[in-house]
């Protein structure tokens, strides 16, 4: 009798169009579907594949390569040739070697800023987005009054008085007037967020400030740190080269890509190898992480076409 009931409740089943639970699609976690949409992103995915390839030859390649960076005993100016692909620069150096150092320099300088400017900007503005009231007003006066001083003069001045162009006191500089972009973004998440009965619970079951931020707010923001924080990098790489680029930034013997075009501008029409060179890398730099960023957003963002399971 029970197997006949269960016969006709299963033909009913099929005939509404009702799937039993064994044959629903397992869900997707909502990791593995961010993961899904950015591998999707074909943009993104060449860029990612690009700046990797530079990340490692930066850090791989001067192993092997000949000629070292702080070696000045090559011929001045030479011209492009099998043991110089890109020439060696007026004080007898290797460009390549130049290049690949200050690549180094300035992807070391980018993701310090973005990690400080992250640090600074994620715990303002969850702050003044949990706290509001006198916290938040502080907090909002404070990223404005940030906003309002001209980041490349400040650096500039700062880095030359305190560190005398060293690329860390540089990076930090940087990091100082970086994160209010940030921290704007972070405390409009955080207002919305503190609204949610998972926060209620928490205040509720005794929670402090600090235990609700960091355990329930953050890894909510998630999404939006990690887009954020990759196009910190993006626009570190680009401020570190026009302060450098303008001589207010690294200085020697330190380097950095902005250094070197700085450098090497003047021979932009007799040796455009030496500037070109050093201005390409940037360039891939820059787009390749802006074009990262994108894929990333596009990735977290719920409004975007779901994948399919």
């Amino acid at each position: 009798m029970n197997s006949l009931v269960a016969g006709e409740a299963a033909s009913t089943a099929e005939r509404e169009g009702i799937l039993p639970p064994e044959a629903l699609p397992e869900p997707v976690s909502q990791g593995r579907l961010v993961l899904r949409k950015f591998l999707h992103h074909k943009l993104a995915m060449i860029s990612t594949v690009v700046l990797l390839v530079i990340v490692l030859v930066a850090i791989i390649m001067p192993i092997f390569w000949p000629h070292a960076y702080e070696d000045a005993s090559f011929p001045s100016f030479a011209p492009p040739s099998s043991d110089f692909p890109l020439g060696t620069t007026q004080v007898g150096k290797d460009m390549v070697s130049q290049i690949l150092r200050g690549t180094q320099f300035s992807l070391l300088i980018a993701i310090i800023v973005s990690v400080v400017a992250t640090l600074i900007g994620v715990i303002f503005g969850s702050l003044a987005g949990y706290l509001r009231g006198f916290t938040d007003s502080s907090l909002s006066r404070l990223t404005d009054l940030f906003l309002i001083v001209p980041q490349i003069a400040a650096a500039a001045i700062m880095a030359k008085v305190f560190g005398h162009g060293s690329w860390f006191v540089v990076a930090i500089v940087l990091a100082l007037f970086a994160w209010m972009p940030i921290a704007r973004i972070t405390r409009a998440e955080a207002m919305a967020l503190s609204q949610r009965e998972f926060v209620e619970a928490a205040r509720a079951a005794g929670a402090g400030t600090g235990r609700i931020i960091f355990r329930h707010l953050v890894p909510n923001m998630v999404g939006s740190i990690t887009v954020n924080a990759t196009l910190a990098v993006a626009q570190a790489v680009l401020v570190e080269a026009a302060l450098s680029f303008i001589g207010l930034g690294v200085q020697p013997p330190d380097t950095s890509l902005g250094r070197i075009i700085l450098e090497n501008y003047a021979q932009v029409q007799n040796r455009p190898w030496l500037f070109f060179g050093p201005f390409v890398v940037l360039v891939l730099i820059s787009l390749s992480i802006n074009f990262v960023g994108d894929g990333l957003r596009d990735a977290f963002d719920p409004r975007q076409r779901r994948m399919k399971a």
